[in-house]
Formats: structure tokens, sequence, C-alpha cells
């Protein structure tokens, strides 16, 4: 935690009376502390763009701009510095796309460029995401060599048929392979596997979590595919298991990984003691994180507000404006009203819930806010509280939804 000094008493006593009449006015924030600050990097490219994948991926054509866009992520880095000049980084995470398509040179230049500019902390998570598809025994060890201590492999499935389907560039031998690479480089990996895919068995899931379970990962991230908008499944959607076999693969994978030591501790997320994604675990207690390169988002805390910020999209369009100064097409203040369904929105994903302490900490609010739907909420039976935490019930986590719909503001 990085205390915001000088604190609240002293600045007061230093303030004209206009100035300090502003200060404490209703819908002026007073944060006592700044949360820990993140770092993302997007990479936007990829072989093929899956038709469930609705995130800023751009399908690779001919020889990639890499050293191009490497200059413009320096050039958006160097811009956004003064927001958040003094504060260390605590977690990076290196997103797209496929970032296991940069070459092994441009990642060690990629690293070097954030150690010369940011203050990173000797313990910082370095994750990296990468497809099976890309897979290179020899530039993954040189990844490993750069500083990347943590490999996010997007596996999504080991059944071939299935990959098919999901538009997946690798098949199943891939799969294992990779998996295999990523356990001799990294002692810290994570694989993704998704359940409920297109005339997908009970049995075929269940096939898919042993096998991956059978390699030992420190780390499972475990989504339901959904139909997202602007896909192709959203507009050709396909058939998929029905809610109540849905919900019987949830039950599976729960008792699946319980019984191999994983502890189910966000939505989709199960890790193996002491093996919490740090990156993520920042973004569910609403940390703050600073996203640079095509497409990225910010959220970024002040003594007196809380910023969002997104960037030009486009590679090309990204580039340009990045090195001419300006890589931001869009900045806004989090409204008041907002901070706290904000808040709970990701503090309820996770199953242990929160610390009270955290929901005031974190917006600048009290509880006072929320108090109506927190009593709301509990008396549904969806969340369990008390003077130290907030947790969501096993019926809460299992109609999330409703329940963070209940912090919605009016």
């Amino acid at each position: 935690m990085i205390p915001i000094k000088p604190d609240t008493a002293q600045t007061l006593q230093t303030l004209p009376a206009r100035a300090a009449e502003t200060y404490l006015q209703p819908g002026i924030l007073n944060l006592t502390a700044l949360p820990p600050l993140s770092l993302y990097v997007h990479f936007p490219w990829c072989v093929r763009k899956c038709p469930y994948c609705d995130f800023n991926s751009h399908e690779a054509s001919g020889v990639l701009p890499e050293k191009e866009y490497l200059d413009a992520l320096r050039a958006d880095l160097e811009q956004a510095l003064p927001l958040i000049w003094g504060r260390k980084i605590y977690t990076i995470f290196i997103g797209g796309g496929t970032p296991s398509l940069m070459s092994a040179a441009g990642l060690d230049r990629l690293l070097s460029d954030l150690r010369t500019l940011l203050p990173i902390d000797g313990a910082a998570e370095i994750t990296m995401e990468a497809n099976p598809g890309t897979f290179e025994a020899e530039k993954f060890k040189s990844y490993a060599a750069s500083g990347v201590n943590r490999l996010s492999v997007g596996i999504q499935s080991f059944n071939p048929r299935h990959l098919q389907a999901l538009g997946r560039i690798h098949d199943g031998d891939e799969a294992r392979r990779a998996v295999e690479i990523a356990n001799a480089s990294f002692d810290n990996f994570n694989l993704d596997l998704m359940y409920a895919l297109p005339q997908q068995t009970m049995e075929e899931a269940r096939q898919d979590i042993e096998t991956a379970i059978s390699f030992a990962p420190p780390h499972l991230s475990l989504y339901h595919l959904t139909m997202e908008p602007n896909t192709v499944f959203a507009k050709y959607p396909p058939v998929v298991p029905d809610d109540d076999t849905s919900a019987s693969m949830q039950d599976m994978i729960a008792e699946l990984t319980g019984a191999a030591g994983f502890q189910h501790y966000e939505v989709s997320a199960f890790a193996k003691p002491g093996r919490q994604a740090r990156h993520n675990r920042n973004y569910w207690e609403f940390g703050d994180y600073l996203g640079i390169g095509a497409g990225a988002h910010s959220k970024l805390s002040f003594p007196h507000r809380i910023v969002r910020q997104a960037r030009y999209k486009q590679p090309a369009a990204f580039i340009q404006h990045a090195l001419a100064g300006n890589a931001i097409v869009e900045e806004n203040e989090i409204e008041r009203q907002e901070l706290g369904f904000e808040f709970m929105l990701n503090g309820l994903r996770l199953t242990d819930g929160f610390e009270t302490r955290l929901f005031t900490e974190r917006t600048g609010l009290t509880f006072s806010v929320i108090e109506q739907a927190l009593n709301k909420a509990e008396t549904k039976g969806l969340i369990y509280r008390d003077f130290k935490t907030i947790r969501p019930t096993e019926l809460g986590q299992r109609f999330l939804n409703d329940l963070q719909q209940i912090f919605l503001p009016d």
C-alpha cells in the first residue's frame, strides 16, 4: 500500500478556505491510500481469430510490425508515467491476442524497456499468455531467461473435435506438448480450459479436466463457454449443453479440483496453495492497473478521483497515435454513485469474499452507500457478512449475476 501524503488533516490546514470547502464536498472522494498497481501489456495479433473470442485480437497477415509496435508501447508508457509517478509495479501481465508470436528478442526488449522506465518490485509476478500452436521450447526458455516467471497456456480442450469446433490452431497432441514445455521452463504456470463446449458430453468434460490435473499445474482457469456479442458464435450459435448439464459439469469440476488439492478461490480460478494469480486478484480486489498497447484499459486511483482509460483498438491506429504522443482514445472519471457497484462487481467474484475495510479503502466511500443492497442480498441468502468479511454464500456463487445486480445504482 502506498500512503497518500500529506494526509487529509495536514492538507486542510494548508489549503485556502474555498479549496478546503471543495475538498470536503460530498461528491469528492478522499482515499486514504492508493491500492497496489499492476501493469497490463496488450499484444493484439493472433494466427486466427477464434469464433468465441471477443478480445481485441487481429489475425496476423504477413510480417508483424514488431519493432514499430514495441516503439509505440514504450512511447505509450512514457506518456503515462506522470499518472503513476513514484508508484511501484507489483505484477505484469502480457496478454493478447497471442503474445507468444513475439520473438524472443522482442520480448527481451519489451521487459528491458519496462525495467528502465518503471520501479518494478523485486518479487513481481510477470505473466505471459501463450497458445499451444506457437510453442517452441527454445523460445520459451528465452522468455523465462528474460524475466517471465509465469506462463498462462490457452489449452481450452485436449479433445481434437472440440478444438476444431472452437477454431483453435492446435490439436490435442500439441496441447499436451505445450504443457510439457511450460512445465519444463516455468515453475509457475496456468492452464486455461473451457467447458460446456459445442456438443460436449459430461464424460468428455471430465476427461479434459482429469488430463489437465494430471500435469500438476499450479493454477487452473476453467471457463464456461459463453456467446459473447459481436462474435461468430453469437451470430451462428452452436449446439451446447443445456443448463442442467452445465451445472453438473460445474459440480464435477469442483469435485475433481478439490480432490486434487486446488482451492476454488474465484468464479473460474483454481489454485494450489500459494499459487493464486496475483495479477488477477488485484483486479478482483479493485486494485489499480495501467494498461498499455492496442485497446488496453486502465483503472487508476488518485486521492480524490478514480479514472478509467482506453487506448486505440486497431494496431495501426494505436501505433500512429502512441508515437504522436496520445494513445488514449477515451478517458472518464468513475462516478461516485457507480463506485459501490464497480467494487462489488469484482469483489463478489472471490469465493472467500473480501475484508470489509477494503471497500472504504479502495472506493473512499462508507458502507452506508450500499447498506440497503447488502441487507437485501443477506435477506435472500446470497451473502454472508460479519464485522470483518463479506463473501458470497454457495447460493450467491450459483446466482452471481443476480447478486451483483442488487448493487446496481438506481
